[in-house]
């Protein structure tokens, strides 16, 4: 249980900065964890005077105001602070993890909050994007690709003999400045079966829209890489033409894709695959409600054999009921 006296004199803010400057982090991942510790209402006491009270405080605040966040995003932030602590506990500078135990917003479950468009919805996001765009919400609608990783896409990654998309880069960035072309998520390279039909709008884009750089990056927003300012600039433009409801963004499309999958019978893996989820229990806990469960396999068995026991039954006793009349 010993800590050194001294390093608990450390603010949080200071620790956090020797902390997280170890990490191996990718960009994204940094700015969303020193956005999580700048928040914390703690981050200028010292560390050895820091209480579960100040995390459930933190917590609660995060919940209240004119714009709560999100089950989700709370857990995320909780979770990059959570780990600094118990980092803390392993550097011998505090005896006791006070995150530890902390209560967090019960999340709702993903059938309650995901957004699923219809085929028509689609067809109108297609239709209603300009022609530089028509292939961003193809890539997105049919081959489920993040934001990134299709503002990542170039004319290499397209193996139209084979029908087979790789996705082997991201960008990530939130603007001109700040965009940058980075490996994809852990996990997340892959090579993706693409239809006859997506191809083709590929090809179409290549051909009469072109490509940018010298690498053959297929999708720009005035000469640059999208970015994600950007890309959301274009999507709500094509959403509004479309008529489409506020809440689908391009991630939604992803979904789309993913509950196509699971609709024509494909299994966890195989989605898991397609989607570049590191483990398959990430497209579980997002998309088990889409499954159908072991109650309805078991429903749809025994009225398949109800059906062939009764039809069987029918047959001779209808025979009978003909060779007894009168």
């Amino acid at each position: 249980m010993y800590v050194d006296p001294d390093a608990g004199k450390l603010t949080f803010s200071d620790y956090w900065q020797q902390w997280s400057s170890r990490q191996i982090w990718v960009r994204g991942t940094k700015e969303s964890a020193d956005q999580a510790a700048a928040g914390a209402t703690f981050s200028r006491r010292r560390m050895n005077t820091i209480k579960r009270g100040h995390i459930e405080s933190w917590i609660k605040g995060m919940t209240a105001g004119e714009r709560p966040l999100a089950p989700s995003t709370i857990r995320t932030r909780y979770n990059y602070v959570s780990m600094s602590f118990r980092a803390a506990v392993r550097d011998r500078v505090i005896s006791v993890d006070p995150t530890a135990g902390v209560r967090l917003p019960r999340a709702r479950r993903a059938e309650h909050t995901m957004v699923i468009p219809t085929p028509g919805q689609v067809r109108a996001a297609l239709d209603n994007a300009a022609p530089e765009h028509r292939a961003l919400v193809a890539v997105c609608a049919f081959a489920g690709l993040r934001l990134g990783e299709a503002a990542g896409l170039r004319a290499d990654d397209l193996d139209a003999a084979a029908g087979l998309l790789s996705v082997r880069r991201q960008v990530q960035g939130t603007n001109v400045a700040t965009a940058e072309v980075v490996p994809p998520k852990a996990g997340s390279e892959r090579v993706i079966a693409v239809p006859a039909e997506l191809v083709d709008i590929l090809h179409e884009h290549i051909n009469a829209i072109g490509t940018i750089r010298a690498e053959g990056y297929l999708f720009t927003s005035g000469g640059h890489l999208l970015n994600r300012s950007s890309a959301g600039h274009i999507w709500r433009m094509i959403r509004k033409r479309a008529g489409l409801p506020a809440e689908y963004t391009l991630h939604t499309l992803r979904h789309f894709y993913a509950s196509a999958l699971i609709a024509a019978g494909c299994d966890v893996v195989t989605v898991q695959r397609a989607l570049g989820h590191a483990q398959p229990s990430i497209t579980l806990n997002t998309y088990s409600h889409l499954w159908n469960t072991a109650e309805d396999r078991t429903r749809a068995a025994t009225a398949d054999l109800m059906k062939t026991v009764l039809d069987t039954a029918r047959g001779p006793m209808a025979d009978r009921e003909q060779s007894t009349a009168p």
